[in-house]
């Protein structure tokens, strides 16, 4: 084929081949979409699961530091009175024995909030005898807690896990002499 000015004239594409490649864009365009959506849930699916995991860390922790609180008030040297720990680190050195005692193997870390820095109660006559995660997300877990934890499933934030020396979960509504007479009432 020759053009007006003698020169050879492109190719022309036939009309049948001009409307594929406008569906293999449109199908890669759909392709894309769908990818998308499926990275999407994948991601909110990863969230949960780690959301899942730090609960369960937290669960190990709390009840770590709440076992050592429970050894450093009723294991005192003779003729000390039983107290709590004035801060957590005394739950790591212990200095009123003669030789090293650590009631917690090591420091742990905040999983909700990847911070060293835990909430505290006081107990009554001073020092800390419940911890708390300071995170105010909403947990996940609603169910399934030891017994010791039935009062987290109402929990709205992980701020309201507290565990606490002995049998003992205090209530964020009760005043402090009702957790007071608690603590006392509380054999274990």
């Amino acid at each position: 084929m020759v053009s007006r000015a003698g020169l050879p004239a492109a190719p022309r594409c036939p009309r049948r081949l001009a409307l594929q490649w406008g569906f293999t864009y449109i199908g890669l365009l759909l392709l894309l979409a769908l990818l998308g959506s499926v990275l999407a849930a994948a991601g909110t699916l990863w969230h949960t699961e780690l959301q899942r995991d730090r609960e369960q860390e937290l669960l190990f922790a709390g009840e770590e530091i709440r076992r050592a609180i429970q050894t450093y008030r009723e294991e005192t040297p003779a003729g000390e009175p039983a107290r709590f720990p004035a801060r957590i680190e005394d739950l790591l050195d212990d200095r009123r024995w003669p030789t090293v005692r650590r009631h917690l193997r090591r420091a742990y870390i905040d999983p909700m909030t990847g911070s060293r820095e835990w909430g505290t109660v006081a107990a009554p006559g001073g020092g800390i005898m419940c911890v708390h995660s300071t995170s105010d997300a909403a947990p996940l877990k609603r169910a399934g807690f030891p017994r010791r934890y039935d009062g987290f499933a109402q929990a709205t934030a992980y701020v309201d896990w507290r565990f606490c020396y002995g049998a003992l979960t205090l209530s964020p509504a009760a005043g402090p002499s009702e957790n007071a007479a608690a603590i006392r009432a509380d054999p274990e």
